[in-house]
């Protein structure tokens, strides 16, 4: 796409041709002065004059002998052309919000261009540009009235707040790196119940390992996993969507970096997978307590620690000591940190006990 008028390359062709303006205005039964006009780019074509200079002019690639094809070349390069002069006066119309908005995508817009999903701009107007295109919107400030398309928890604390601009461009960055992903069926529940306890044993396993695993595993039972940078101002631990082609995607961060967060958040997402959650599209923005999580979380937990053997091993004991936490986790087959979290998130050991045993994820600089 350029900005030159179709005008220069009717006057290209007519000198190649040893033709002059006023035998191309007789043959295609104009005026000299529309010629004219039309060459100085200060007339477009129009549909009916391309069809004029498709019996005049064998341009078309696919075949230079059919006027209808010739027809179809210099409409098409009038078309570049109008969408050319139209950007060039979109980059005029962009206004400051949508330039402050872009600052405040920084960090998530910094991390496209490192993954090249966006070509690096060299000024912040053409930036704005490659964001529309790429988080498909014509203007960013609409972002807010754009329904979601995911069914997930955005955790709301005191410190914590949703940014509706940085979580649509998440979400974005989330079909980015599943794109690619190939799954080997349409989402199979009765393959994926078979496969939880391979899931399971993962955490086992260093999370590079785990992850690429975990992927192989998923993507047999039809869902797209992977593992998605986090940022302020869309604090989420994971989501699941249906993309476009019809494609289940399943992904996560590593917020706050505790082990057992990550692998409670997996089987949260697979609950949700089972209960056809994804359907629903909902983002919990108010209400983290509803009945759609609590069944998520009630699924989860029984699902890492049986919850009979739970209830035997927390009995009468006030608080479990690290060898009996080892051992316990040991009988169900999960690492101590999964025991050790449900233990602090129940109220059974304070947050700061054993603190130290709970494996961190950090993100490779």
């Amino acid at each position: 796409m350029c900005n030159k008028h179709p005008g220069e390359e009717i006057e290209r062709l007519l000198k190649a041709m040893g033709m002059s303006r006023k035998e191309l205005a007789t043959r295609t039964d104009v005026t000299e002065k529309h010629i004219n006009t039309l060459i100085s780019g200060e007339r477009n074509i129009t549909v009916s004059f391309a069809k004029k200079l498709g019996y005049i002019f064998p341009v078309s690639k696919i075949d230079p002998n059919d006027p209808r094809e010739n027809a179809k070349y210099w409409q098409s390069l009038q078309n570049d052309y109008d969408i050319s002069i139209l950007q060039d006066q979109e980059k005029n119309n962009i206004t400051k919000d949508e330039l402050n908005l872009l600052d405040n995508l920084g960090d998530i817009v910094k991390k496209m261009i490192s993954i090249k999903k966006i070509p690096p701009a060299s000024n912040p107007v053409d930036k704005v540009l490659q964001v529309r295109k790429l988080l498909k919107i014509s203007n960013l400030t609409l972002i807010p009235q754009i329904p979601h398309r995911a069914a997930y928890r955005a955790q709301l604390t005191n410190n914590l707040k949703i940014d509706q601009y940085v979580l649509f461009a998440w979400q974005a960055l989330c079909d980015l790196v599943t794109e690619n992903i190939s799954v080997t069926s349409e989402l199979n529940l009765d393959l994926l119940k078979e496969k939880l306890s391979d899931i399971k044993h993962l955490m086992f396993e260093n999370l590079n390992n785990g992850c690429q695993m975990l992927q192989q595993i998923l993507a047999q039972c039809g869902i797209a996993f992977n593992v998605v940078k986090h940022f302020r101002g869309a604090p989420v631990q994971g989501f699941i969507k249906k993309s476009e082609d019809n494609k289940l995607v399943l992904c996560l961060t590593i917020r706050g970096g505790r082990a057992d967060t990550f692998w409670f958040t997996l089987f949260h997402e697979i609950a949700h997978v089972f209960y056809h959650d994804y359907d629903a599209r909902f983002v919990d923005f108010d209400s983290p307590n509803s009945e759609v999580e609590f069944r998520a979380d009630r699924w989860a937990q029984d699902f890492l620690i049986p919850p009979e053997k739970y209830k035997d091993f927390i009995g009468l004991r006030r608080k479990a000591t690290w060898p009996e936490i080892e051992s316990f986790a040991n009988d169900v087959g999960v690492q101590p940190y999964i025991v050790l979290g449900r233990l602090q998130k129940d109220g059974f050991l304070e947050w700061t006990d054993y603190a130290y045993k709970v494996a961190h994820y950090r993100w490779a600089k």
